[in-house]
């Protein structure tokens, strides 16, 4: 193998490292709304925080099916604060 060649493959070789390290450091947006559904089953909201709640994982869902599980984790991550959790 040339030096050129080992030179290209290392770099290759920190680029997927970078990425897959970036993928890592973001929760699943299935498993985060399953938390969110957890907390909202038991949560004692007023009709308006409710509406809220259901208004922002409805949004999260939309980006989830997007495959943005960071967008998604962040509209979960308000609908959570909303529920006081």
């Amino acid at each position: 193998m040339t030096r050129f060649a080992r030179a290209v493959a290392g770099g290759a070789l920190a680029v997927c490292a970078s990425i897959s390290s970036a993928f890592a450091a973001t929760a699943p947006c299935e498993e985060t709304l399953k938390t969110l559904r957890a907390a909202e089953a038991t949560a004692t909201l007023s009709v308006a925080d409710k509406a809220k709640v259901s208004d922002l994982e409805a949004k999260g869902i939309e980006r989830c099916n997007a495959d943005d599980d960071t967008r998604a984790d962040d509209f979960f991550a308000q609908a959570m604060k909303v529920m006081g959790k």
